[in-house]
């Protein structure tokens, strides 16, 4: 009996080698692992396709979904701390540090808007002029916008909008509708000149000049690059193209797309990397879904945008419209 006790005392009264609770956790041990690898190599590989710049469809079609496989890098370091390898562990909190990084600038507000003029203005496309024109129209009420940028503007759709009352709300504006989705628009609360529809573009890209009463010239875009799932080297060109535009005029600046590109696109970054800034990086409210609102799982990427020049930005919020597979983009922007 005291035998029996000694040696209870100096095991501790733990499970022995072989117990049922080692068994147990040896599978659950290398489950963490597996899975723990799989985590972090969709980590990295959502790292390596936000800074992806290679012309390669498949790459670019995946970076739209970068920052969730990002997540990957927090389940990993979790997983394998669970496993107690700690030098792993270390290594996957890396990469961690590394996709915060990434995503730092949509997360964290650029500061407090200095004193100036706020312009409300607000993005929708408008999907094959199927969306609810009462729906667009009460958002430009309920959120006194100013500037208003559409995509996928029809002839019967602007019909519908006029019927509702958009030119009592916006009284002035430079249309060019059309099917298929290629139709856009700006409309205006104050008098727009220098209209200009640009050449060489699938879709209608818009420019004109808002004369601000307060502020005075205000170059405004309604921008809609092609899909890169339906010609990736047209999608590739034309948002080159786009920064060549947009580098062009000077002053201040409001830019209202659908740009078929979220922050993960290396090219839609580099929109950002002169004078221009996205309204919802500037405020900090991160990736902003708005593409698929038509499903019940979305939406899960950003692709309607809201950019500014000369200015800042003090509040940015999506809009549901029916009948839209898109959500609206409303910004306060400061001039």
């Amino acid at each position: 009996m005291v035998r029996v006790l000694a040696q209870e005392e100096v095991s501790g009264g733990g499970p022995e080698v072989g117990s049922p609770d080692k068994k147990r956790r040896g599978p659950l041990r290398w489950i963490s692992l597996v899975s723990g690898w799989l985590a972090l190599v969709a980590g990295v590989a959502g790292v390596g396709l936000h800074y992806n710049r290679l012309p390669v469809r498949t790459l670019v079609l995946a970076a739209s979904f970068a920052s969730y496989l990002m997540l990957g890098c927090v389940l990993a370091t979790v997983l394998f701390a669970l496993a107690r390898q700690w030098k792993t562990a270390a290594a996957a909190l890396v990469v961690t540090a590394g996709a915060v990084w990434t995503q730092l600038p949509m997360l964290w507000p650029d500061g407090s808007a200095p004193p100036g003029v706020d312009v409300a203005v607000m993005q929708s496309n408008l999907l094959f002029g199927l969306a609810d024109a009462d729906a667009v129209v009460q958002g430009v009420r309920d959120n006194r916008i100013e500037v208003l940028t559409l995509s996928e503007l029809t002839p019967e759709i602007l019909q519908r909008l006029q019927t509702a009352g958009i030119d009592a709300e916006l009284p002035y504006h430079f249309t060019q509708p059309s099917g298929g989705g290629q139709g856009s628009g700006i409309f205006s609360r104050y008098p727009l000149r220098d209209e200009v529809k640009f050449d060489g573009f699938w879709l209608n890209n818009l420019r004109a000049t808002m004369i601000h009463p307060d502020r005075g010239p205000v170059t405004v875009f309604s921008l809609h690059p092609v899909p890169p799932n339906i010609d990736f080297d047209s999608w590739q060109h034309e948002l080159r193209t786009i920064r060549d535009l947009l580098a062009q005029p000077t002053g201040q600046v409001i830019v209202g797309g659908d740009f078929n590109a979220t922050y993960d696109h290396s090219l839609y970054r580099d929109l950002l990397s002169d004078r221009y800034a996205d309204s919802a990086e500037l405020v900090g409210v991160g990736a902003l879904p708005t593409f698929p609102n038509d499903h019940a799982w979305g939406p899960v990427i950003g692709i309607d945008r809201v950019l500014v020049a000369g200015g800042h930005a003090t509040e940015v919020h999506s809009l549901s419209i029916p009948k839209s597979d898109h959500r609206a983009v409303v910004a306060r922007l400061r001039l």
